[in-house]
This record gives C-alpha cells, structure tokens and sequence, in this order.
C-alpha cells in the first residue's frame, strides 16, 4: 500500500483504536468486536506480548478489511520488524528521529509522539506524515490542540490520551485529522466478562459521533 492510500484510510476512519491486551488471543477478540462495530483502523502496540506475531495473524486474516499500524514503536529495529509483519504505519509515544527515518525509508507513514511546539515541529521536520500529540489530555485536551495548530496550521496532529465520548467531538473541532483512542473504546474487561458487544457498540458509537461532526 502506498503512503498515500494509507494517509486516506486513516482520515477516512478518523478513529485509530489503540490496541493493547494480555494476550495474542484476547486481542483477537478485541479486535473482533471492534469491527464487528465498523472500525477499519487498529494500532497494534508493542505492549501485547508477542506483538510481531500478532501483527502477522491480523495481516494474514483481515488482509482486505483492516489498515494495521504498530504502536509504542521507539526504535528503528522495531519499526523495521514491524513493518515487515505488515505495518502500514508506525506510532511513537515520544519522538525518535531514527524510527521516523526507518518508517519513510521502507515506504510507510510515520506517526511520532511529541508534547511540546518544539517537539512538534521537530518531528514534522524530520517527515513524519502526522504527529501524535501525547498526552494531550494532561496539557488542556482540545484547547492545547487548537492552540498548537495556531502557529502550525500546516501540521496534521492526531491526539491521543484523554480522548473520550466527552471529548471527541471538541478534538475534531480543534482540528484533529483523527482520534487515537485507547481504554475507553479497546475495552479487555468487556472480554473478560464474556460481553464483546460492549466493545462493539462502543465502537458504532464513536463513529456516529465522527459522522455527525463531519456533517455538521
């Protein structure tokens, strides 16, 4: 997939569920119900155990219907490992310069992680495609983000930490080209309760709110 098409789907889907669980087989669970509910976009962080393997069952198994991306990427060795099991972008919870140079050099979207103006542009510099702002909710959620794009209007910011049903809507109107959404929609105790549908109407319910705030 080129570079192009993957920055499309994601702000085509807005909503980048960030993905972390116990275990390989809960997180195919979760991930079941997540598009089960309409969610096209998962981050796959290296905090699962066996991450690298997993990346490579959900390529193999949903190759046409879900866009993958690895999480908590902070080294080129794990971006490259990453992409090869079928990344299409890689995220950063702070800045690496080499994990952005390793992600463009094998052809794919780099999302860094980054706080501060300095970070930010920083990292747009050194060509990542979005900046991750992480955690956004700890320095003002949606106001922080409006007035990160007040000297930077050119950047693309995608929040992460802190986004919520209450919040989400004010992160899209703060210009945020999409959601990175953790603990309230990738839901492990909805699985361990045996009640996957939690996580699945969660999910129809994060997207009728991007829906009714494009339309609006």
């Amino acid at each position: 997939m080129t570079v192009e098409e993957t920055k499309r789907l994601l702000e085509e889907a807005v909503l980048i569920p960030v993905l972390r669980a116990s275990s390989i087989e809960m997180a195919h669970a979760i991930v079941e119900a997540m598009m089960a509910g309409g969610v096209t976009v998962v981050e796959v962080t290296m905090t699962v155990p066996n991450a690298i393997a997993l990346l490579r069952d959900l390529n193999q198994k949903y190759r046409e219907g879900l866009l993958l991306g690895s999480g908590t990427v902070t080294d080129a060795e794990q971006a490259r490992a990453t992409i090869e099991a079928g990344a299409e972008f890689v995220v950063s919870p702070s800045l690496h310069l080499d994990v952005i140079a390793k992600t463009k050099e094998m052809g794919k979207v780099s999302i860094p992680g980054a706080l501060t103006p300095t970070e930010v542009i920083t990292a747009w510099r050194a060509g990542a495609d979005y900046v991750k702002v992480f955690p956004c909710s700890a320095m003002g959620g949606p106001s922080y983000l409006k007035a990160l794009r007040a000297p930077f209007p050119e950047l693309k910011l995608i929040p992460t930490g802190g986004v919520t049903f209450q919040t989400a809507v004010d992160f899209l109107k703060a210009g945020a080209c999409a959601l990175g959404v953790g603990a309230d929609l990738v839901n492990p105790a909805a699985i361990m309760e045996g009640k996957p549908e939690v996580i699945t109407e969660t999910a129809r319910a994060y997207l009728e709110i991007v829906r009714m705030t494009r339309s609006g």
